[in-house]
């Protein structure tokens, strides 16, 4: 999404609480991996535009090439000037911590830095980290670990409201979007909570969902968990993972939208993006498909489900471009357009139609 300030306001977080931010030690060196594509990076700048105030600095691998635009500082730099966890900032494919890395993670823990993450492999099943960290008394801290004994689906309806972001592809902007979505429904006094299903929204929220982490009988149960019955008032704003129609990806995003029953959602795409992250042979849905699959495969759980808008990653476009691309889309489909980052009257009036 568009890179512009962002305010600092909490986002609130319900009874689904799995891991409390404030538990986890701060500030933050954020370590890059070796990483050359900014969208693998996505916790990391998750973190820096959401919460400047808890990251300090950035540490990445020899060839790795991405940076969020913090210092780089090595762990005993970021130690002495207050950092105190390295949170890895990276989600690579199949959620793995590299043999590369191994050092450098050891490093940190050596610097007196505790070590967060939310990748598929658990730090403690690495031998060195998990030597490493017994013998300082360093905590090695898993936030993509969903809780135990999760229930299948039941399908039944609950009370209260939800809005789900969906998307046409994975790292373009849904997590952004629901962040900004729950953050304007509580500025205009609405009753609401932003659920997070990823490891960056835990860290964020302090509380969620790791969705794909859940074994795929418990997808739907664990996203009726997340959003459990409210008042009839009350918005649950729910943070999509990956894609209906991605071949990797598309079970976690299905189970999701069958267990959050949603009332509304907000499709989520980055104009100009070509070919599914990492799949160049598969080429992006259009924006229409996504709306009639989400429709279709939603109305098994809640028949009443309808399409609010459309969110855009317009963060390479100049300000102009996307004003006009934004004004073209909605006459277009018909819908609110808006890229919830920059905000303005076209956010306000997406804003408008899910509350209308």
């Amino acid at each position: 999404m568009a890179t512009h300030p962002v305010p600092s306001d909490p986002i609130a977080a319900g009874a689904t609480q799995r891991w409390v931010t404030g538990a986890i030690p701060r500030p933050y060196l954020l370590f890059l991996g070796d990483a050359t594509e900014p969208a693998y990076a996505k916790t990391a700048f998750g973190l820096r535009e959401w919460a400047p105030e808890r990251c300090i600095g950035e540490f990445r691998c020899p060839g790795g090439t991405v940076s969020v635009g913090l210092p780089a500082m090595r762990p005993a730099e970021a130690h002495a000037a207050g950092a105190r966890a390295l949170v890895i900032g990276v989600a690579n494919e199949g959620g793995i911590i590299l043999p590369a890395w191994v050092p450098l993670l050891v490093e940190a823990l050596q610097a007196g830095l505790d070590l967060v993450s939310g990748l598929h492999v658990a730090l403690g099943d690495i031998p060195e980290l998990h030597a490493t960290a017994m013998a300082l008394g360093r905590r090695l801290i898993d936030v993509r670990r969903p809780p135990a004994h999760l229930p299948v689906g039941t399908g039944q309806k609950r009370a209260g409201k939800r809005l789900l972001t969906v998307g046409t592809d994975c790292a373009l902007g849904k997590k952004y979007t629901a962040l900004a979505i729950a953050r304007a429904f509580a500025a205009r006094g609405i009753d609401s909570d932003f659920r997070a299903t990823g490891q960056t929204g835990i860290l964020l929220a302090g509380s969620g969902m790791p969705m794909d982490a859940v074994p795929a009988d418990f997808e739907a149960g664990a996203a009726e968990i997340l959003s459990p019955a409210a008042s009839p008032d009350h918005w649950d704003i729910i943070e999509g993972q990956g894609s209906l129609l991605h071949p990797s990806y598309s079970a976690v995003s299905l189970g999701l939208l069958h267990g959050s029953q949603p009332d509304l959602f907000v499709v989520c795409d980055q104009p100009g993006r070509r070919h599914m992250l990492g799949l160049p042979d598969f080429p992006i849905p259009t924006i229409e498909r996504i709306i009639a699959v989400t429709l279709d495969f939603g109305r098994l759980t809640n028949p009443a489900i309808c399409c609010a808008g459309v969110s855009l990653n317009t963060a390479h476009l100049s300000e102009p471009e996307a004003a006009r691309l934004l004004l073209s889309e909605s006459e277009r489909l018909g819908l609110p357009c808006a890229d919830p980052i920059r905000g303005g009257a076209r956010f306000e009036e997406l804003i408008d139609r899910c509350l209308g």
